[in-house]
């Protein structure tokens, strides 16, 4: 294989997201419950035989050195692999909105170039090369919903009917690293799930919270706002992520499957929103070894 062109890179959820404590080199420690939804970037890869690794921007530029050019050069370092590639990119999903955009395109570009380039590595020898590039990397290399832990390393796959939810992004962004060293960070037990697959059938998440939302709305009025839009829509809104991205679930009979965002609420000039589905699986599951 050359090429792999219509490479779906879909975004992620999170329902609920804990603090639980700090790591010694100020990472925080988190308890979450991940999942993908059908709001994607698209990629399109070729193969190069001089080792130039290039992207092409076919929707909203990128800066100059985004995470998809470091996740081809970390796995060609850590390879020995004289390949290149071309990285063609069609950006969809909003970014600083917690919804793990750049991490998704990450993800894809290090399984499609893992085929591209031969080298066949199992998900376990990929991981570490994921969890360098970001935190929320390592999940798009699983197989769908997902249990989190840790800083984003351990997770366990999730049991998870689809959901349909309804997603804002207002035009403002959000730093995650301000965002935990905010004073209104919020801190929570663990749950101590035992180890082992997880069945959220037998849990409940709305009945958790995301502990970074406080924070975020203190510093982005809009986070506010989308929240409280959404929840007259809906009866219940959420901070994704570090924001600034909200989402409701979405009852069966509130809109028809072919219906807009628009059609649901009014959506404020200037943002995003779409009415989505989660995943059961992520597009590339089947392309990882092992």
């Amino acid at each position: 294989m050359k090429a792999c062109y219509g490479l779906r890179a879909p975004a992620k959820l999170n329902l609920f997201l804990h603090v639980v404590g700090k790591r010694s080199d100020g990472y925080h420690l988190l308890e979450s419950l991940f999942v993908p939804i059908d709001w994607y970037d698209t990629l399109h890869m070729e193969r190069r035989s001089d080792g130039r690794l290039q992207r092409h921007d076919l929707g909203t530029p990128l800066p100059e050195d985004d995470l998809c050019l470091r996740a081809a050069r970390l796995l060609r370092e850590a390879s020995g692999v004289d390949f290149g590639a071309d990285i063609h990119i069609d950006k969809r999903i909003p970014s600083g909105a917690g919804m793990g955009g750049g991490s998704s395109d990450a993800a894809t570009v290090l399984i499609a170039l893992n085929r591209l380039w031969n080298l066949n590595w199992t998900h376990q020898r990929l991981l570490p090369l994921a969890l360098q590039l970001g935190a929320d990397v390592p999940f798009f290399l699983g197989r769908g919903p997902a249990w989190v832990e840790g800083i984003g390393e351990i997770l366990r796959d999730a049991d998870l009917p689809t959901l349909r939810l309804a997603v804002l992004k207002p035009p403002q962004s959000l730093p995650t690293k301000a965002i935990f060293e905010s004073p209104l960070l919020l801190r929570s037990e663990t749950l101590a799930i035992v180890a082992g697959s997880f069945a959220v059938t037998a849990f409940d998440w709305k009945r958790h919270r995301n502990d970074l939302q406080a924070a975020a709305v203190s510093r982005c009025e809009q986070v506010g706002q989308a929240l409280q839009l959404l929840d007259a829509a809906f009866g219940n809104s959420r901070m994704t992520g570090s924001g600034s991205a909200v989402f409701s679930e979405v009852g069966p009979s509130a809109f028809p499957e072919a219906t807009g965002l628009e059609a649901c609420m009014q959506v404020p000039k200037g943002w995003e929103g779409r009415l989505c589905h989660s995943l059961e699986s992520m597009p590339l599951a089947g392309w990882i070894p092992g």
